[in-house]
């Protein structure tokens, strides 16, 4: 129990969580394999952002944004984090998306567990670069 504790404790992207009597573990996320993690909808703020590699630009510009392996697109709600998320491929590129007009014309949005709003997808007409 102390290393799975310490697992939670300091995992920096904050993955992993208890149930609320410790006696479960469980991701906060389900990033590719098709789990119930009891994501609750939400309302997302007007603005977030995608973080992603220049080299995949091209695509994200003809088709949006796509799960691709995942199950959702993963949106931050601040550009630093997109910055940090998209340096993992390479020079950076930020995405700033319309959440909220996409809300409003019923897209669904969950927040994860450790902040990160999630999506089945972005068209085009709802992302530029910022």
């Amino acid at each position: 129990m102390s290393m799975l504790e310490e697992i939670v404790r300091t995992d920096n992207k904050q993955r992993y969580g208890f149930n609320e009597d410790r006696s479960k573990i469980r991701a906060n996320q389900g990033h590719s394999i098709n789990v119930d993690v009891e994501l609750k909808e939400a309302v997302p703020p007007e603005i977030l952002y995608h973080g992603t590699g220049e080299k995949y630009v091209d695509s994200i510009n003809a088709e949006g944004l796509k799960p691709k392996s995942r199950l959702y697109v993963h949106l931050s709600k601040d550009v630093e984090t997109a910055v940090t998320v998209g340096s993992r491929h390479g020079q950076p590129i930020v995405y700033t998306i319309a959440s909220g007009e996409m809300y409003r014309q019923g897209y669904t949005f969950y927040l994860s567990e450790n902040g990160v709003w999630l999506t089945k997808n972005v068209p085009i007409d709802f992302m530029k670069i910022k």
